[in-house]
């Protein structure tokens, strides 16, 4: 072939550059606007921090109080009076306490009642049974004299009368038989039992929780209300008087371990109609 032919098919191959075109690397580029040029952009403001009062005070919960020793214990003073506990935790010592709950497990008529609450009936959470020289009406149910006292109520009364100088005419028994069974909260505030009550607690058995939280001065919230707690052992005593009935609660809860039986009685002077 010609050598001027072969030169030429060359050039008009796809892989032949041309030979007039100008690379345009160093071509100074346009310059490129950013989006926003033109618009009219907000551009970041001090944020001021101003402090107000708020408009209804901040309450904070109180600490619980924990009563564990023996002693006399004013929780609360208000226009209504003083609310006071005693408590003894060895009232009744722990030989003499086993062979008194024994008594009480085996000889007492146990029986679970109902509750009515909001017009329903339910079946209480515990076991009881009641003895007084009246009768006695709580949560919509009525308990009938009973006048035949058991003989070892009996002597733990004339104990108790004996020591504290009153005379008790009923008695109301529990028994819980494991750390499920419990009462709600609730006072002892019942007509029957008169302005400021005194209430004796004593306890066998099992150590359970006994709490007490303080009535909101108007409402029903109680969420930063004043609460106690006291472990109420075997053999202890608790008395409530004042006006620990007209301004607290008072509960045993429900416990989610494994817990004992536990009997509790609580002495109390019932008031003729």
């Amino acid at each position: 072939m010609n050598p001027e032919r072969k030169r030429r098919s060359r050039v008009q191959g796809g892989w032949a550059a041309p030979t007039n075109v100008k690379s345009d690397r160093n071509k100074p580029k346009a310059g490129v606007s950013p989006a926003w040029t033109g618009k009219t952009v907000d551009q970041p403001t001090e944020r001021k921090f101003v402090f107000e009062e708020p408009e209804e005070e901040l309450k904070q919960k109180p600490a619980e109080k924990v009563i564990t020793k023996p002693g006399v214990y004013d929780i609360s003073t208000e226009p209504s009076g003083v609310s006071r506990l005693r408590y003894f935790p060895e009232f009744i010592e722990s030989k003499e306490a086993d062979e008194l709950y024994n008594r009480l497990f085996h000889d007492l008529p146990w029986r679970q009642r109902s509750d009515v609450k909001n017009g329903v009936s339910y079946l209480q959470p515990r076991l009881t049974t009641w003895y007084g020289d009246l009768p006695y009406s709580y949560s919509g149910v009525t308990h009938p004299a009973s006048v035949e006292w058991d003989p070892t109520l009996l002597m733990l009364r004339e104990r108790l009368d004996s020591v504290l100088g009153l005379q008790f005419n009923s008695v109301l028994t529990n028994l819980y038989r494991d750390g499920h069974e419990h009462v709600a909260w609730h006072s002892d505030d019942e007509r029957s039992l008169g302005p400021q009550p005194t209430i004796a607690s004593l306890s066998f058995g099992d150590t359970r929780n006994f709490e007490l939280r303080k009535k909101p001065e108007t409402g029903i919230d109680y969420s930063n209300s004043e609460q106690v707690s006291i472990p109420l052992t075997h053999g202890s005593l608790l008395i409530m008087e004042g006006s620990a009935q007209e301004d607290w609660q008072h509960r045993i809860p429900r416990e989610y371990h494994d817990r004992d039986p536990r009997i509790n009685l609580t002495f109390r002077v019932i008031l003729p109609d």
